[in-house]
């Protein structure tokens, strides 16, 4: 990897933005044999997929933006002889309850066990709930065993594969919004809310939304190869991009950082690419580009200005570095408890009435989030940290950007802050404050961000980590697939330009689908 200035002035690809697909895209088209060149803006590459020490006088590398891989295909993995290391965590979720005044919670495993059902009926008072449970999920794993496969494929229409889908969970995921399944197949407020936030990271929505954007939200967090488990990345989401790069490089793509793309102009010919960077503006031509910012940037980049409708984000992001695990309220074992997802505010209840007020221009009253100490998984991360050291971090849904727009946005940030933590602190013996360690000039280590910091830092437009809302991961039958753009799902109105980032048409998470699928598409049409 090299900085600011190209080797030659023509390319057969450009791939702008050196994010873990563009990575993708570049390694595969490399080993292709074509002449390929990455532009990133940033002077590192990985985008959000990155590890980083946040807090002075920590060696802990914390995945700061990015930090669970699902959606990621083993095949592709391979494809690229990654050497990343996958790690299932020990505990599915857990979710603690105060119901009159005594605390309790849902405790689900992985692989489930006996203790899933005990916890179940203990929440639940019967037998009846957790069947319920059992039913949804054999339906949606038989869904993604059909969905899982194909992506890595040409777009398959949405009629071959509800063909081979149930009618029933077809219906519930696809056709009709998430939360009357939700609704019509569980009983209880907790399970309900454990179901449903699948379809809100990063997504606002009702449950009830017509639009569907909650479902198809759901379905990507439900499918990753066929399992819909999500795995710790040995060494932090940093690994992931780390080996990108070693497979692009080592390949022969040349990647250039601090290079911060200007302007993209298509032609007959080919497409011409310029950028800024410390030596000054550059340009070079390529037969294709491949973009992995978002549509909404890569418009402007096409010089065709702001689009109306930006992305809005949803999401607080807080990472801690702890001097100890808290205690829990209801004795369950911390090293348990917040191994997995440790939902909080996420009744059903509670998570309809935080859109409701978000909606309504409001901070929630009660915070729905989730929370995750990787290093109870991967305590590489840790580096040489004292023992009882731990990682948290914690996702906040129903905070879209619009609710910190204007002059008083450090105040609702500061009050979005305080109310997720009163949340953690709801269940927990010991304030969460009191574990909290101090980083080299003795601030607390805590590190917040709201959408607007997000596109200050990743530019991701409003903060959203889709790059937009997420679309089906197939294509509407009478779609028109006469091109090889059309067929994997990347293209644009131009040619020659094609998404390979999280705003294609399977993108999203950390799955470097987009980055695989621009790359097939361009080998296709050559």
């Amino acid at each position: 990897m090299s900085t600011d200035t190209s080797s030659r002035s023509h390319y057969d690809v450009v791939v702008v933005g050196g994010g873990h697909n563009g990575l993708v895209a570049a390694a595969y088209l490399a080993r292709a044999g074509l002449s390929t060149l990455v532009l990133e803006r940033l002077d590192h590459t990985g985008g959000a997929a990155i590890s980083a020490q946040a807090f002075p006088g920590h060696p802990v590398r914390l995945s700061r933006y990015s930090y669970l891989v699902s959606v990621m295909p083993d095949a592709l993995m391979a494809d690229l002889d990654l050497d990343v290391t996958l790690t299932s965590r020990g505990t599915a979720s857990y979710t603690p309850t105060l119901r009159d005044g005594v605390p309790g919670g849902l405790f689900v495993q992985r692989p489930e066990g006996p203790g899933t059902a005990e916890s179940f009926a203990a929440l639940t008072g019967g037998e009846e709930e957790y069947a319920a449970w059992q039913r949804f999920y054999g339906e949606l794993e038989q869904m993604a065993g059909v969905l899982a496969p194909t992506f890595l494929s040409p777009l398959p229409t949405e009629r071959d594969l509800q063909a081979q889908v149930g009618a029933d969970i077809w219906r519930d995921v696809v056709e009709r919004p998430l939360g009357e399944a939700v609704e019509r197949r569980f009983q209880d407020d907790t399970v309900r809310g454990v179901v449903g936030t699948d379809g809100l990271i990063g997504t606002f929505a009702s449950l009830h939304d017509p639009s569907l954007v909650q479902n198809k939200c759901f379905l990507y967090h439900l499918v990753g190869n066929g399992t819909g488990e999500w795995r710790v990345p040995v060494g932090g989401m940093g690994a992931v991009t780390d080996g990108l790069l070693r497979a692009a490089v080592g390949a022969g793509a040349e990647v250039l950082t601090g290079a911060g793309v200007s302007r993209i102009t298509p032609g007959a010919d080919g497409v011409e690419i310029t950028w800024d960077g410390a030596s000054g503006s550059h340009s070079v031509t390529a037969d294709h580009v491949l973009s992995g910012v978002a549509p909404w940037v890569l418009r402007i980049l096409l010089g065709e200005g702001e689009h109306p409708d930006k992305p809005v984000g949803s999401q607080l992001k807080i990472n801690l570095l702890l001097e100890r695990l808290p205690r829990l309220r209801s004795g369950m074992d911390p090293a348990k408890a917040f191994a997995g997802t440790l939902h909080l505010g996420e009744d059903y209840s509670q998570i309809e009435r935080a859109y409701a007020e978000a909606a309504a221009g409001q901070v929630p009253s009660t915070m729905p989030g989730e929370v995750y100490c990787h290093s109870l998984t991967d305590p590489s991360i840790l580096g040489d940290a004292p023992e009882g050291t731990h990682t948290l971090t914690y996702f906040g849904l129903h905070t879209p950007a619009t609710l910190f727009e204007g002059p008083d946005r450090e105040a609702r940030k500061a009050l979005a802050v305080e109310r997720a933590l009163a949340e953690l602190d709801k269940h927990l013996e010991e304030p969460i404050s009191s574990c909290v360690a101090t980083d080299a000039s003795g601030r607390p280590c805590i590190e917040a961000k709201i959408p607007q910091e997000i596109e200050a830092d990743l530019a991701m437009p409003g903060g959203h980590i889709f790059h937009g809302d997420l679309e089906w991961p197939w294509a509407a039958n009478r779609a028109l697939l006469d091109t090889p753009a059309s067929r994997w799902g990347v293209q644009t109105d131009h040619e020659r330009v094609l998404l390979c980032g999280s705003g294609a048409r399977r993108g999203g998470a950390v799955s470097g689908l987009g980055g695989h699928n621009a790359a097939q598409a361009v080998l296709e049409a050559r």
